[in-house]
């Protein structure tokens, strides 16, 4: 498989990651195995965004695509390259901390919300 395929795949990993975290507490909430998996990809994504770190994926696609050819600009497919510019959406780093934060506080709203309703 070229590099480039891979480094696509990477990315629509990357953006099915990033729905999951946003709305992973609806299914969470059902299951415990993905409730853990998700709140620790939460608190992940806190980390990374509160030290400014790159997601690993992120580094893992820019690698895959310097191995496919490091002077080509673009090499993705149609497709990619929108689901690119959802992934790596381009707006001011505090954007993107308060994002993370307010998602962060929705799964876990989402999650006490069904807990107090299982309760009655």
């Amino acid at each position: 498989m070229s590099y480039k395929i891979l480094a696509d795949l990477v990315v629509i990993l990357h953006f099915l990651w990033i729905l999951f975290l946003v709305f992973g507490a609806l299914w969470g909430a059902k299951m415990m195995a993905v409730r853990i998996l998700h709140v620790s990809g939460l608190v992940f994504a806190l980390i990374i965004q509160a030290f400014d770190w790159y997601c690993p994926l992120t580094h893992l696609e820019v690698w895959l695509r310097s191995m496919h050819d490091p002077a080509l600009a673009y090499s993705g497919s149609f497709i990619i390259r929108y689901i690119e510019r959802i992934v790596y959406v381009e707006v001011p780093r505090m954007v993107i901390i308060i994002s993370t934060i307010f998602i962060t506080g929705f799964n876990i709203w989402i999650y006490l919300h069904r807990r107090r309703s299982a309760h009655r």
